[in-house]
């Protein structure tokens, strides 16, 4: 029960903490006339940037920001968050710029083609931008087809030649002269950028870009993720979604099988309270998806109380709808399930053999006493003392009947044969209830 308590105290803890995360932080830069917002696109592009951005433009909106330069530095990331990012650019009618200050691989380089305009450091590349799937192959035709299409499409928006969209996602197209040949993805350095138009220009700095677009004098105002949405980029994560799953499912497993609730416990109800914070932060899960997990426990609970197995099945039906409805990706999402599920197996299979059921809680409802002989218990006398007693068969035997044995009457069965009213048989086995006879021979 201390255990329990504890865990309490923490979700409350985290309660009390959570609203410390939800303030903005901005750093402002004094000046005169316009304001500015620079707003960073670094790291992963996942669901949880998708979040932060949404959060900004949101901001500059309302607070009538007259310019807004996106500051990027990402090596790629989800196709799903990159195209929801680029339907954020392409209805946002403040006017913007993607600023590459060093990379804007894969999906940045399709963030950046989504701005109004692009402007890039000396040193900064961008392209590189095949689809990948998450264990790193190539994605299949219909995927890299829809790809290809939305590069092209962001290219188009800006009055870019689309030929370099198209080049930077998909092998086949030659160009050598910008050095892609064919079977190599384009990467552009800023000065290949400017020459085919997906620059319009090359700045050492921030100072020198606002001087380019004219905003020297504005009030610039530098938006940073809160620390809400920096655990919730890491939380929704691909590679940590899965790590979630498999620490909450070991914890839970290996708690079955330890007294009390502990350590396991704990860390396995928290690493489920992180993976629905993350994502309820990101805004890919709702309540409903709470609401179906705690059901979905529940009815697993009740299934160790509860005959038949329908309990059980229903529990974990809600479980994985949970999850299921908490991701923009139930590929991605499936194989994390798998590999959590996969780490339980083993983990129950290497308890079960180490522990057994003699600890934990399933000490309560397994049943571990057993009736044996060597406790007292036996299920019928066996008459050993009749083996070789003679009497006579008072009905057929068929092969059961019944003999008498002197002033007994016993209820016999013969060893298969059949043996008529009034011969006489010999106890040649004694089994508890079974007493077996055979007609004795009258030659």
């Amino acid at each position: 029960m201390k255990g329990i308590y504890r865990l309490f105290a923490l979700v409350i803890l985290v309660g009390f903490l959570v609203p410390l995360f939800a303030q903005s932080p901005q750093v402002k830069a004094e000046g005169e006339g316009k304001l500015v917002y620079v707003v960073p696109v670094q790291n992963n592009v996942e669901r949880g940037m998708e979040a932060f951005l949404k959060r900004s433009v949101s901001e500059a909106q309302e607070n009538g920001v007259d310019h807004i330069i996106f500051e990027i530095d990402t090596p790629g990331g989800r196709v799903d968050a990159a195209g929801s990012i680029g339907e954020l650019f392409q209805d946002l009618e403040i006017p913007n710029t993607a600023f590459v200050t060093s990379q804007a691989y894969s999906a940045g380089s399709y963030i950046a083609l989504n701005a109004d305009q692009i402007y890039m450091k000396p040193q900064a590349t961008m392209g590189a931008s095949g689809v990948i799937n998450s264990d790193g192959t190539a994605a299949d035709q219909k995927a890299q087809s829809a790809w290809i299409a939305a590069m092209e499409a962001a290219a188009e928006t800006a009055d870019r030649d689309p030929l370099y969209a198209r080049a930077m996602a998909d092998k086949s197209v030659d160009l050598p002269e910008v050095g892609a040949p064919e079977g190599s993805f384009l990467t552009l350095g800023p000065n290949d950028a400017e020459e085919v138009g997906y620059t319009e220009g090359i700045v050492d700095d921030r100072t020198e870009l606002l001087h380019e677009l004219s905003l020297s004098d504005a009030e610039i105002v530098e938006i940073e993720p809160t620390p809400a949405e920096n655990i919730a980029r890491l939380l929704t994560d691909p590679v940590v979604v899965p790590i979630l799953l498999s620490v909450a499912s070991l914890g839970i497993i290996v708690e079955l099988y330890s007294p009390g609730f502990g350590i396991p416990g704990i860390m396995g109800v928290l690493s489920l309270i992180l993976f629905f914070y993350g994502h309820i932060v990101a805004g890919l899960a709702g309540y409903e998806a709470i609401v179906l997990l705690v059901l979905g426990i529940g009815l697993v609970v009740a299934e160790f109380f509860l005959p038949g197995g329908i309990t059980g099945i229903a529990g974990v039906v809600a479980i994985v709808t949970s999850l299921m409805l908490s991701s923009a990706d139930m590929g991605h999402m499936a194989m994390s399930i798998g590999i959590a599920l996969l780490v339980s197996i083993i983990a129950s299979v290497i308890l079960f053999k180490t522990l057994g059921f003699e600890r934990g809680f399933f000490r309560h409802v397994i049943l571990n006493d057993s009736t044996s002989s060597d406790k007292g218990y036996v299920s019928s006398v066996n008459r050993l003392e009749l083996i070789g007693r003679e009497g006579t068969t008072v009905t057929p035997l068929r092969p059961a009947g019944t003999a008498v044995f002197g002033e007994e009457r016993l209820d016999v069965v013969t060893e298969g044969g059949f043996v008529s009213t009034g011969k006489p048989v010999r106890i040649i086995k004694s089994e508890g209830s079974r007493i077996v006879v055979r007609e004795i021979s009258q030659d």
